[in-house]
């Protein structure tokens, strides 16, 4: 089918990209909702600007949308989004949703008023496996963002491998974080993997720390030949 895929750059909308890709979908879009809201509920938003430049990395047109990340009205803005991908052809659309029901069935609904099919090919996935099947498809992962017990500043920027998998088994058994960060734990970026064409080198970035959570922001960045 003609699919597009909901992408933030984040590993779930990546390994969403990589399942429609390796399922035979002709992708012909990614749409990236630009929230202006940081405490948005339905967007992931650290380094979102990044996609631009991880669309051409995976050779994939983007359709970019901003909004203003307000609780329910965000939605009109995906709908519309939803109307022009479905008036340019695309059939489906593929979410990186794992556990969120409050964004998985919002965009089923959106979905069935614009007359697409809403696919989230991981959705109720153990955790842990899925981080090993990240890392193991060869999937560079970092962490753009910490809000969680456990999880402290020297984790921004971090990339996400074997051994911080090992660490994130040991916080989860003491604090109970989500292992895929699903409870809004940590977000994350994707910079390389299988299905990149090119990948992502950073240039200049930063910290920001706030007592108990932080940012790790992207301020410059290039793609590279493989």
């Amino acid at each position: 089918m003609n699919a597009a895929v909901l992408f933030s750059g984040g590993k779930d909308s990546t390994m969403a990209l990589h399942y429609a890709l390796s399922n035979g979908e002709d992708v012909k879009y990614l749409l990236s909702m630009k929230s202006r809201n940081a405490e948005s509920y339905m967007f992931h938003v650290p380094n979102i600007h990044i996609t631009d430049l991880l669309a051409e990395a995976v050779d994939i047109p983007i359709m970019s949308v901003e909004t203003d990340g307000i609780k329910e009205e965000e939605l009109e803005d995906l709908g519309h989004a939803f109307e022009k991908l479905k008036t340019s052809g695309v059939e489906c659309i593929y979410t990186g949703a794992l556990y969120s029901v409050y964004q998985k069935s919002r965009i089923e609904k959106l979905g069935e008023e614009v007359g697409l099919e809403i696919i989230s090919p991981y959705w109720h996935v153990d955790e842990l496996e899925y981080m090993r099947k990240i890392v193991s498809l060869g999937f560079k992962i970092i962490i753009s963002g910490v809000a969680a017990w456990g999880l402290d500043e020297s984790w921004l920027g971090r990339v996400i491998d074997d051994d911080a998998i090992d660490e994130l088994v040991k916080i989860h058994e003491k604090y109970y974080i989500d292992l895929a960060f699903e409870g809004g734990e940590a977000e994350t970026l994707a910079i390389d993997g299988p299905i990149f064409k090119k990948k992502l080198k950073i240039l200049k970035d930063k910290k920001e720390w706030h007592h108990d959570s932080g940012v790790y922001i992207i301020e410059d960045a290039i793609l590279e030949e493989k």
